[in-house]
């Protein structure tokens, strides 16, 4: 009769933390990047989607984006100057907060600048976000299949059956500028396929050879002046 493989002992001695190996791999990773990329930003994201991120690695084929744990990120480059891989990398790590990442690239600042100062990508909207504009759905027939008639009722809409078409009793002011999106206006917005959020990076600050600036700070002092 073969063993069972519940019996089977395992020395735990032996086992390796599989979220050890991830942060120690991102720290690798990050340090090697140090020394092969001349430029070093970090951005924090706005309305975040995995796949607009994916089509930005595409374009930006030559340069790195990372995601990961601020504090192993911030470990990786340095808090302070007595463990930082390069001088000055420990005031970059002191900007990793929020919802943020880094960008290694060779390309010059300038260049990178004027790049993200006008990306921008259209997306459906998360429950949470801010509405961009109004939206309002006209009274009449709806064009989706009679069977949704139950499953709009509940999202809000006032609806009826009338001949196997779906009509709205009424105007239905969705959302307004401004509003805190609820999770049934997003999903009334994806089904009439309104996008309401914009997925964008917006660069923080710069390191470059031993050189650190914050951008976001002294693009608010330009337009106070």
């Amino acid at each position: 009769m073969p063993k069972s493989r519940r019996e089977k002992v395992v020395h735990l001695s032996k086992t390796v933390k599989k979220g050890t190996a991830i942060k120690e791999k991102l720290v690798e990773d990050l340090r090697e990047c140090v020394d092969l990329y001349s430029s070093i930003f970090v951005f924090s994201v706005e309305n975040m989607r995995n796949t607009k991120l994916k089509e930005l690695r595409n374009i930006w084929g030559g340069s790195r984006f990372f995601f990961g744990k601020n504090k192993v990120m911030a470990h990786a480059l340095g808090r302070g100057p007595e463990d930082e891989h390069k001088d000055n990398l420990h005031l970059l790590s002191q900007r990793i907060s929020g919802e943020c990442g880094l960008l290694f690239t060779n390309k010059k600042k300038e260049e990178v600048s004027k790049f993200f100062s006008t990306f921008t990508e259209r997306n459906y909207a998360r429950s949470g976000c801010v509405a961009i504009d109004d939206f309002c759905i006209k009274e009449g027939p709806l064009k989706f299949p009679f069977s949704m008639e139950t499953h709009l009722r509940n999202l809000g809409l006032k609806t009826v059956l009338k001949d196997g078409v779906i009509t709205l009793l009424a105007d239905t002011q969705v959302c307004n500028e401004g509003d805190v999106l609820s999770p049934e206006q997003c999903k009334l917005l994806e089904l009439f396929e309104v996008q309401m959020a914009d997925f964008k990076l917006i660069l923080d600050c710069h390191w470059s050879d031993g050189e650190f600036e914050v951008l976001e700070e002294d693009d608010e002092a330009a337009m106070e002046d």
